[in-house]
């Protein structure tokens, strides 16, 4: 796992099928640069999309007022909380504190997979800032995302055979999401600790959480829905293509997100 994919081929090869695996800065360069991560933070935090869970030890009723203050506290001081947030549609952002991510990331990044030969229903960009000690939720998505750490550090936790922890049709139907994993061997998990610059590419259907391991971290996830390579899906990808030909009316769910990152 400490070896990551260099070339387009070894790529393709391997993006289909469990576990996780580190793909390099040359597949993926870019030449936009992004703004620290508190101002990132102070931006997308005012914005009614926004989602975000205080956490801690702290009193209940620290918490709330920390919630209710989030938006409008010193930003030094709300980086010192124990947090996680997520935003789900940056373009509300590229004309201002992301300006230039679609000309220099999204537009490169598209036009480099199309051709290599994939096609996909949707891909889109998803930001996750958190402090010390904040962990996600344990989940899996129904898209394949490409992790980049941007600063800080996080550790990407699945597993290295994610059938033996949760069979694709339990995942289409949501039988991950909760507060913390299950009990597990720990010599059955993939770790990845992720430092600015890090890639990693994440498989859909495949259960996961993210811990952070600095003061404050921020990556972005470029989120591929119903990504497809000449006409062939990933292995965990055809449960969902399965249920939903099953569950037409649920097919619309394609761009459901998890709410409680």
């Amino acid at each position: 796992m400490t070896t990551p994919v260099t070339t387009p081929d070894e790529f393709i090869e391997r993006w289909r099928t469990p576990p996780n695996l580190r793909v390099s800065n040359a597949l993926t360069a870019t030449s936009f640069t992004f703004p620290p991560a508190l101002d990132v933070l102070d931006a997308v935090r005012q914005d009614d999309e926004v989602r975000f869970t205080i956490l801690g030890d702290e009193d209940w009723s620290v918490r709330m007022d920390r919630t209710a203050a989030f938006r409008t506290a010193p930003i030094e001081e709300v980086a010192t909380w124990p947090f996680r947030l997520v935003h789900f549609n940056l373009t509300r952002f590229y004309d201002s504190v992301l300006s230039g991510f679609q000309e220099q990331v999204m537009i490169p990044w598209r036009t480099q997979m199309s051709s290599w030969g994939f096609t996909w229903q949707r891909c889109a960009p998803l930001l996750f800032i958190s402090t010390s000690g904040a962990s996600s939720t344990y989940h899996n998505d129904n898209s394949h995302g490409l992790v980049w750490q941007i600063e800080g550090a996080k550790t990407f936790h699945s597993y290295k055979n994610p059938d033996q922890h949760l069979t694709a049709e339990a995942a289409v139907v949501g039988e991950t999401t909760a507060e913390e994993p299950p009990e597990h061997d720990p010599a059955d998990r993939q770790s990845v600790r992720m430092g600015p610059g890090d890639r990693l590419w994440s498989h859909a259907l495949t259960p996961h959480w993210v811990t952070t391991e600095s003061p404050l971290a921020m990556s972005v996830t470029l989120s591929h829905g119903g990504l497809c390579h000449q006409g062939r899906f990933a292995d965990r990808e055809l449960a969902l293509r399965a249920y939903w030909d099953q569950h037409p009316d649920e097919a619309w769910k394609l761009d459901l997100r998890n709410v409680r990152y």
